[in-house]
Order: structure tokens, then sequence, then C-alpha cells
């Protein structure tokens, strides 16, 4: 059971694959896949082959989180485009009323 405030070791998709690899392919026991691949939890790859076996490899994709909300690279520059065309526009129009009012002032003088 988790504890509140605790920290939870992330092991990347890469090294769960090859944790795999190394049971099916290799014969490696579980003990020793922990011991060469450096993993704390000695039941880690049994439950990583048990997902295995239930999804494939597509049961090590990080599934946290709204895919719905993930923004591409391209999305989040376009976005940061448009504030920039925004704030420019802004920009010219009190540059446009600055220099209307210099205008008026100059010309009366």
């Amino acid at each position: 059971m988790a504890i509140k405030g605790q920290k939870f070791k992330h092991y990347p998709e890469s090294l769960k694959v090859e944790a795999i690899r190394l049971h099916i392919e290799d014969g490696w026991s579980y003990r020793k896949i922990t011991e060469h691949l450096g993993i704390h939890d000695k039941d880690r790859v049994k439950r990583w082959m048990r997902r295995y076996r239930e999804c494939g490899i597509t049961g090590f994709k990080d599934m946290r989180g709204n895919p719905s909300r993930i923004e591409t690279e391209q999305e989040r520059q376009i976005r940061r485009l448009q504030f920039e065309v925004d704030v420019l526009k802004k920009w010219l129009q009190i540059l446009n009323r600055e220099g209307c009012r210099t205008d008026t002032t100059s010309s009366m003088h």
C-alpha cells in the first residue's frame, strides 16, 4: 500500500521490453533479470510479464493523463506564434494612438 509522499521508481519502456526479452528469448530467471537491470522490486518483472501476456508491448505505453489533451510540438508553436501576433497587433494599436497624439500636438505648434 502506498504511503503519503512515497516516491515510486519509474522504469522506462525500453527497460521493460529488455526484461521481457531476456526472460522469453534468453531464458533468464526473474531474479537474474532484476539483479542485472537494477530493478529494486523482486516481483516487478513478474508483473511486467503478466501485462505482456495480456496486452503485448502496448501494455507498457504510458497511458497517464488525458490523451485528448496531448498537444503536439507544432500545435504548441502555432499557439505561441498566434500569441505573438496578438501582442504585436495590440502594440501597433498603441503606437498608432500615440502617433496620432504626437502628430496633432506637433501640427498645433
